[in-house]
């Protein structure tokens, strides 16, 4: 029997988009944001005008990498020193985990539903600017009720 899910929308990653980049406009760096889904694809990015090129990987990863282990990419950075527990993680999926902050996993009434990956700045203005886009997706009303998804979360 399929088993169904909730993820994140275009629509949803659009309002965390919005919202990262009016958090960058404040910091005054311009931003790559990504969005991705419960499955950890990729949903939405936007760069902004002047945005690293070299930060647009990163972004993405940082998404894909909150998604896939499930915590902040900021806590897998702490949980990878040497001599820590998932030291070497970085190493993993080909290379491709990025473990310094800015990633973000998303949770709605208990369960991921994706992730958002931000990078430009220090790390603690793209854990900032991420904060941004997750508060704006965990504060719309219809999100945080769990049998209530009013064609926002898709259920898969």
């Amino acid at each position: 029997m399929p088993r169904s899910y909730t993820s994140l929308t275009l629509d949803d990653a659009k309002h965390m988009l919005q919202a990262a980049e009016v958090a960058a406009a404040k910091i005054g760096i311009a931003y790559n944001v990504a969005v991705v889904d419960a499955g950890g694809n990729l949903v939405a990015f936007v760069r902004q005008d002047g945005a690293l090129i070299g930060s647009i990987d990163l972004a993405i990863g940082k998404a894909k990498t909150a998604r896939l282990f499930d915590k902040t990419t900021s806590e897998l950075a702490h949980l990878a020193q040497p001599n820590a527990p998932l030291f070497g993680i970085e190493q993993s999926n080909d290379g491709k985990v990025v473990i310094f902050g800015g990633g973000l996993p998303v949770r709605i009434a208990g369960s991921i539903v994706g992730a958002v990956g931000t990078s430009a700045g220090s790390v603690e203005q793209d854990v900032a600017v991420a904060q941004a886009a997750l508060a704006a997706v965990q504060s719309a009303p219809e999100l945080n009720q769990e049998s209530a998804h009013s064609g926002r979360l898709s259920s898969r």
